[in-house]
């Protein structure tokens, strides 16, 4: 029996897997790199074990010291949770080798699944079906996907439409596979415009494979999962069947023991499917597989681990069908209007209601720092329903009444998402959120900057040391109102700059349009056509006569970040005409000019890696390298100047 269990991980996985293991009443220990010294699954833990550093490389995967901490700590099991050294057989192999339970599959059977070239080989002999690569690619073959042979979550991944940009594409994909898994094999096969991913949940045991469902993880960006349910939408019975059956064949083919997952690509025209990969650990999104079946697939990983029967007749592992219907959207830190470019800093609020069945598996709160160390997902937010169209509801609702304030995320993106005709209709692919320019942020609404302008007013008001009694914004002889200037966050309904004009005075406050019913340094009601709400205001480092701060409005329309705006502009803040600057912090990686090289609009400068995604920073224009100022391996902040580029008359770059 495991008395004292190790997460080989960081973050969300592990606290899920604590949450179950107090449950069942085991201990744990967790593992932390300097960066994540503060975030809560360190405090959860009963035993806690620093790994110095903060890169990957330097601490989680780093097996001699996870095994090393697992020792001191007197653990006698180690769990590897999702990336970093979960589908390592080596790792799994050392952990045996020195007396640990692997809550996991065999080493032999992640060999023979940890590389996509050869599981695919292994899967045509089981007669599970697969997609052909094409040997010598034609442009009758495109478009076409290079993929990483050893990773996965879209890392390594690149979609070729032309085949004079092949060469370029599977290189980029080779520097990025060896970048996230020290493995830079890459391989060519079809893409599928619009196909589905839809995945098998297994589970081996001494008895067989037992199938738990499957689950549809099709809406993704950057060939990364965003939305997933389960069961999936649309499919036959008879489709359902054969999927099933063929994830069964696949486990057992490679005498699967434990949690898996069997993804395959799903052809919803052809009623066809191909095998994708298997999966040889827990799936980000093994929730929502929990909520429609009942069970803990954690509790039965340690079960198998354990070497305990399993009965497959227990209620949630016989053949009965789902109950209810479970959507999971993961919340990552990035801004899709930019590309979904990652983003990093202080989440000074982090709420989201867990009211009516709503489940919230996170590694983070109120006051965490997002570092651009690791993966951008804050959370996974999964809501339960007795049909698809109620769990998008009731999730759609979670997320909207989060309160997320200080690092930009893909929320209002989700909201947009579950709220989708096409969506809710069951129309979903792996090319939805690619030819829908959905919203990324709610309907705008008129009251938060009004809110945010009387907000920062009254925080004025009570930080005054002289002149209580005069009103706030009163004058002797009103000839104009006051003005508060916000610029919005990049991507919302309403760009750019917005203007409140306000007049104060003994009789409070005036908005043209509103009534201001009441009014505080953290909530505001305004009234407008007889109708009231109440928004509720938060204010980091902003004044009323500026500031280089932000404020988050929470209203009936959803949240709204704006910035304030100074009245005056320090020249020092300034930067040189033509300056690339840091889109986000980074490290970077390649630079791809030379100071005085001539540079066309759109050709690479230099590439940045954040989160594990490597991002080009391209020439906005034609023109001049004047200046580059960074080198491979520098650290940079969001914000500064990596190079100039001067145009030819020395005017603007951007």
């Amino acid at each position: 029996m495991i008395s004292r269990l190790l997460v080989a991980n960081r973050a969300e996985i592990a606290s899920r897997v604590f949450r179950t293991c107090r449950r069942l009443g085991i201990e744990t220990v967790a593992i932390h790199s300097d960066a994540d010294a503060d975030l809560p699954y360190v405090r959860e833990a009963d035993h806690v074990v620093r790994l110095p550093g903060t890169s990957p490389a330097d601490t989680y995967l780093r097996a001699d010291l996870v095994i090393e901490a697992a020792k001191r700590a007197g653990a006698d099991a180690v769990h590897p949770g999702y990336g970093f050294l979960s589908e390592n057989a080596d790792f799994a192999r050392a952990v045996a080798a020195v007396g640990l339970t692997w809550v996991g599959p065999s080493p032999e059977s992640m060999e023979q699944m940890g590389s996509k070239i050869q599981a695919k080989r292994i899967m045509a002999a089981a007669g599970v079906p697969v997609l052909e690569a094409p040997t010598e690619p034609t442009e009758a073959d495109l478009p076409l996907l290079v993929k990483a042979s050893a990773g996965g979550g879209g890392r390594g991944m690149r979609v070729v439409r032309s085949l004079a940009a092949l060469a370029t594409e599977v290189e980029q994909a080779r520097a990025e596979a060896e970048s996230a898994f020290g493995d830079g094999t890459v391989f060519v096969e079809p893409y599928v415009e619009r196909g589905r991913h839809v995945e098998v949940q297994v589970l081996g045991t001494d008895d067989g494979v037992i199938v738990l469902g499957e689950r549809d993880c099709s809406l993704q960006r950057r060939h990364q999962k965003v939305v997933e349910e389960a069961p999936a939408p649309g499919l036959s019975d008879a489709t359902r069947d054969a999927l099933h059956a063929a994830g069964r064949a696949a486990a057992a083919a490679i005498d699967y023991l434990g949690a898996g997952t069997v993804e395959f690509l799903y052809d919803g025209d052809q009623d066809t499917f191909w095998f994708l990969e298997m999966n040889t650990r827990l799936q980000v999104e093994h929730p929502v597989t929990e909520m429609v079946r009942g069970v803990d697939l954690v509790e039965l990983q340690l079960a198998v681990a354990e070497g305990r029967v399993v009965h497959h007749h227990a209620p949630g592992l016989d053949d009965s069908a789902p109950v209810g219907h479970a959507i999971e959207a993961r919340l990552y830190a990035e801004d899709p209007a930019a590309g979904y470019q990652p983003q990093s800093g202080r989440l000074t609020a982090f709420e989201v209601p867990t009211d009516g069945g709503v489940r919230v598996d996170t590694g983070f709160e109120s006051g965490s720092e997002v570092s651009t160390h690791y993966d951008a997902m804050l959370a996974k937010v999964i809501a339960h329903a007795a049909t698809r169209e109620q769990a998008a509801r009731k999730l759609a609702s979670a997320l909207a009444r989060a309160r997320i304030h200080g690092v930009t995320t893909n929320r209002d993106q989700l909201v947009a998402v579950l709220r989708d005709e096409s969506f809710l209709a069951g129309e979903v692919s792996t090319a939805f959120l690619g030819e829908r320019p959905l919203a990324v942020g709610l309907v705008g609404d008129p009251g938060a900057p009004v809110a945010a302008a009387v907000a920062l007013a009254e925080r004025a008001r009570l930080s005054r040391v002289v002149q209580h009694g005069i009103p706030v914004g009163w004058r002797n002889v009103v000839s104009q109102p006051q003005r508060t200037t916000f610029a919005t966050t990049p991507g919302t309904d309403h760009p750019g700059e917005q203007v409140v004009e306000w007049y104060g005075g003994r009789d409070g406050y005036r908005v043209d349009g509103f009534v201001v019913v009441a009014a505080g340094p953290d909530a505001v009601t305004l009234e407008t056509d007889g109708v009231r709400a109440t928004y509720a205001v938060a204010v980091t480092g902003a004044t009323v006569t500026g500031g280089t701060g932000a404020v988050d409005v929470d209203g009936p329309g959803g949240h709204t970040r704006l910035h304030v705006v100074p009245r005056f502009v320090d020249p020092a803040d300034a930067v040189a005409s033509g300056s690339l600057l840091a889109p986000m912090p980074g490290t970077v990686v390649r630079v791809a000019v030379e100071a005085g090289q001539q540079v066309a609009a759109g050709d690479a400068v230099l590439v940045l890696e954040a989160m594990k995604m490597q991002h080009t920073v391209k020439a906005p224009t034609s023109g001049t390298v004047a200046e580059i100022n960074v080198e491979a391996g520098a650290q940079v902040a969001a914000g500064e100047v990596l190079a100039v580029v001067e145009t030819a008359s020395g005017g603007d770059g951007s």
